[in-house]
Parts: structure tokens; sequence; C-alpha cells
């Protein structure tokens, strides 16, 4: 999760995002090497003196100003379509989670698995729970870890957007539409994300928390909600 007095990305807990961190690192310091050269260049018009009353056109020097940039265009613009036909990619979902906006909460659905399907709503913090503020809820998603993931997103009133930075997943949930897109978790922990779309007066009381966990826990965990669940039935 983000810091205090961190300006770059979370540390990435997928290989889709290690690939948006290295193009975002790529991508500035080709910024700072054209900044460096213009800055440099514009010093040297300020201070000199130089005057040449022949000069009336350039077009050798009109010819490499016009080159350069384009070439540094297509050095930007090829990892970014690279990058971009990766975050589109589908890889053999083992686990499909439905997610559901509404104002102002998630709903989640395991649609691989019979009757696991729960809401998801923000927790005051409290300093005995050691949970975070505006980022904690009641109910997390519980995800196993090496392996991949597809999320399908939509939502039941007004156009939300799921958003997890250290996964880089981005996705908006429009009602009436079914969006979706996968990931890959790399590592176990608990990966927190809010909604990132203005959807009204509690927008910013919606987050989303992940837990990754080994597939072994996974599975005793989807045992246990389901032997929940018969005894809610049994019960009722």
């Amino acid at each position: 999760m983000a810091t205090w007095s961190n300006l770059n990305y979370q540390n990435s807990a997928s290989p889709l995002m290690e690939q948006i961190i290295f193009f975002h690192d790529h991508t500035l310091i080709i910024l700072i090497m054209i900044t460096i050269l213009v800055a440099y260049l514009m010093m040297n018009l300020f201070f000199n003196n130089y005057i040449n009353r022949f000069l009336l056109e350039g077009q050798m020097i009109e010819l490499i100003w016009t080159i350069l940039p384009a070439i540094t265009l297509i050095f930007i613009a090829l990892p970014s379509l690279r990058l971009l036909y990766l975050l589109d990619e589908l890889n053999n979902p083992l686990i499909t989670l439905k997610s559901i906006g509404h104002q102002w909460y998630w709903s989640y659905e395991y649609s691989d698995f019979n009757n696991i399907e729960f809401d998801s709503y923000m927790i005051q913090s409290n300093e005995n729970l050691n949970n975070f503020r505006l980022l904690d809820v009641d109910n997390r998603i519980i995800l196993p870890m090496n392996n991949q993931i597809r999320i399908l997103v939509t939502a039941t009133d007004v156009i939300h957007s799921w958003t997890i930075p250290s996964l880089g997943v981005k996705i908006d949930a429009n009602p009436g539409r079914l969006n979706q897109t996968s990931f890959f978790i790399n590592r176990p922990g608990i990966y927190y994300g809010q909604c990132s779309e203005i959807c009204g007066a509690n927008h910013s009381f919606m987050p989303i928390v992940i837990e990754s966990i080994p597939m072994k826990n996974f599975i005793n965990w989807i045992n246990n909600y389901s032997l929940d669940d018969w005894k809610q039935v049994l019960v009722s």
C-alpha cells in the first residue's frame, strides 16, 4: 500500500505491475534527457551574443529537429503498445471473480464455486485491530497466489472503478456492461485499493482489499466457507 512521502509506484505484486514500472522508468529517462537538452539550448540562447546577418534558412537543422522527435516517439510508442497488449491478454484463468459496484460498497461472487458471494463494506479504523483508516473492509477478497485470476466487473447504479495499484489493475464498472481483466499475484500479502471513479457522496468509502494466500490455504477457506453456508441453511 502507499506510504507517507512515497513519490514512486507501490511495490509490485504482479508481473504486469512490474512491466508498468519498467515502462514508467523508461519514459521518465527519455523525458529527463529531453528536458536537459532543451534547457541547455535555451540557456545558450539567452546568454550568448552571436549574430549571423546572413542566416536565412537551415534545412539540415530543420531536418534533424523533425526526425529526432519522431525517433524518440517511436522509442516510447513501441514499449507502450507491447504493454497495452499484455494488459489485455487473458491466459487460461484458474478462478473467476465477479465484482459488482454499488453506492457505496462492493459485492463479490466466486463463479466457480457454489454459494460463495458476499458484500464488502468499509469498517471503522481501530488501533486495537491495527487496521487502516478508509482502507479496511469487513470481508476481504481471498485469492490464491501464483495463479491467473480473471475478474468480471460491473455496477448496479453509477460508474465505479475497481483499482488495485500494486497489482496494476484498474477497470471501470459500468451499469449494464460487463468488463473483464486478469492478473497474477506472485507473492502472499494484503493489497489495498479504492474506487477511482467519482461515484457520489461516499465515493471515498468503498475500499477494496485482497488477501493473497497459498493454494492449500485457499482450498481450506473454500471448504470452510461452504460448511458455514450449509450450517446457516440448516439453522434457517
